[in-house]
C-alpha cells in the first residue's frame, strides 16, 4: 500500500546541491521538523544516499528525483524500482523539467511505481500540461512553470487557481503540489491559499543564509495555515 500523506504536506527537494554528509545532516534536521510541527516532509535524496538517510530518519517520505521502467533481469544502466523500495525509497518525481520523459517512459514508469507501491509525483510546466497528465492517474502533481524554477519568483497565485483547477478537474484524487520559486514563507501561505494540496523549495531553502531556520519557518506558516482551516 502506497503511503498516505495528510494534507497539506511539504516537499525539500535537494536536487543535486547535496548530498553524502550534508544531505543527511539536512534530513536529520526535517525529520526532527516533521516530528515537530506534525507534517509530512518528502525529501529528496541522490540514488546512492537513500538507504543512508532513509536508515536515520523516522517522518520523512524518502523519495527520488527519477526512477526508470526496468524489471529485474538484463539492463545497463537504468535505475530498477525494486533496489529502490529494497531501500526505502516511498515516492519519485518524473518528468521534472530538468529531467523530462517522452509521454511512452512515463506511462510504463507510473506503472511500475503502481506495482510497488511507490508514490509518483509528475511534473508539468503547463496548464495543458498538467491536464493532459492529470489522465495518466499520478499520485502528485507539481504545476510549475519552468521559467521560475530556482529563481526565487514564485507563481502568481491566478496560476496557481487554474492549474489546480485544471488537474481537480480530471481526477479530484490527485493531490497538487506548487512549488516554483517558493523562498519564503509568504510564498508558502500564498500556495497554500491558492487551494494547492502542498508546497515546497530547493534554492530557497538550500541556498538560504540558514536554511534549517529558513525550512522552519516555512513549516510553522503551513501549521498556522493548517490550524486556521481546519
Amino acid at each position: 500500500m502506497k503511503r498516505q500523506l495528510s494534507t497539506p504536506f511539504f516537499v525539500v527537494n535537494p536536487k543535486a546541491y547535496l548530498y553524502g554528509e550534508e544531505s543527511l545532516n539536512l534530513a536529520l534536521k526535517a525529520d526532527e521538523l516533521a516530528k515537530k510541527y506534525d507534517v509530512d516532509i518528502l525529501f529528496t535524496v541522490q540514488h546512492a544516499d537513500a538507504y543512508r538517510i532513509s536508515k536515520a530518519t523516522e517522518r520523512l517520505t524518502i523519495t527520488v528525483q527519477h526512477m526508470d521502467s526496468l524489471v529485474p533481469g538484463r539492463g545497463m544502466g537504468y535505475i530498477l524500482p525494486e533496489s529502490l523500495v529494497a531501500n526505502g525509497v516511498e515516492a519519485t518525481f518524473l518528468n521534472h523539467a530538468e529531467h523530462p520523459v517522452e509521454v511512452s517512459d512515463l506511462v510504463s514508469i507510473m506503472k511500475r511505481a503502481d506495482e510497488l507501491d511507490i508514490l509518483t509525483i509528475v511534473c508539468a510546466d503547463s496548464i495543458a500540461e498538467a491536464k493532459a497528465i492529470a489522465t495518466l492517474n499520478p499520485d502528485i502533481m507539481i504545476c510549475e512553470p519552468t521559467e521560475l524554477i530556482g529563481t526565487g519568483q514564485s507563481s502568481d497565485i491566478s496560476y496557481m487557481k487554474a492549474t489546480n483547477e485544471s488537474v481537480k478537474s480530471v481526477n479530484p484524487s490527485i493531490k497538487v503540489l506548487q512549488a516554483a520559486g517558493i523562498s519564503t514563507r509568504e510564498d508558502v501561505k500564498k500556495a497554500l491559499m491558492s487551494g494547492a494540496d502542498a508546497t515546497g523549495g530547493t534554492s530557497g531553502i538550500i541556498a538560504a543564509d540558514n536554511p534549517v531556520a529558513t525550512l522552519e519557518g516555512m513549516l510553522e506558516e503551513l501549521n498556522l495555515f493548517r490550524g486556521e482551516n481546519n
